[in-house]
């Protein structure tokens, strides 16, 4: 979602079998991670929600692993088939020592399709709870857009700065995922 956004394709919805892995891999991390990017916001939406590619993304699947659990992790995500890809960022040292873990996975539908999970080893990242799940908390999330999360057009993102600007917790908003009027 760097791309800027083509409203023309607004109400475009995530397929349902990408949502499942994705839940599937992160219910198997849930004790060692803090979910960010749009799986964090997609959290926060309001339970059961419509899953519209703009309005949080799922292309991948971002998370925080404080360094005692690295170990864990890794081997969670080697047992599930992933496996370590190389990037360009590699080469760069970081305060979050970053790792990207892929699987190929066929889909009932027989889609082929890739799981991306770019995890970022930091501690004492601020977050908060979201029935049972470890979320970065949403203005530290906001801050993370100019940095390490690219995808700053998504309407939960823009949502979200103006919900915090008013001082209004953007937890359950429908806003978070609502299709912006044009």
């Amino acid at each position: 979602m760097g791309a800027p956004h083509n409203k023309n394709r607004y109400g475009e919805l995530w397929p349902a079998y990408k949502i499942k892995v994705g839940l599937e891999i992160l219910t198997a991390l849930k004790p060692y991670v803090v979910v960010s990017g749009g799986w964090a916001w997609h959290f926060m939406s309001p339970k059961d929600h419509i899953e519209y590619k703009h309005a949080h993304d799922h292309k991948d699947i971002d998370v925080f692993v404080d360094p005692k659990n690295v170990s864990y992790v890794m081997q969670i995500l080697q047992g599930h088939g992933f496996g370590k890809v190389w990037t360009r960022y590699d080469r760069f040292s970081s305060d979050e020592n970053f790792r990207r873990y892929e699987r190929q996975i066929e889909s009932p539908e027989e889609r082929i399709f890739r799981v991306t999970i770019d995890f970022f080893e930091k501690k004492d990242v601020p977050s908060r709870e979201i029935d049972g799940w470890t979320v970065v908390a949403p203005k530290f999330l906001l801050s993370l857009y100019n940095s390490i999360h690219s995808s700053h057009s998504c309407w939960a993102v823009q949502a979200a700065t103006r919900l915090l600007d008013r001082g209004i917790d953007p937890l359950y908003r429908e806003e978070l995922i609502a299709i912006p009027r044009q």
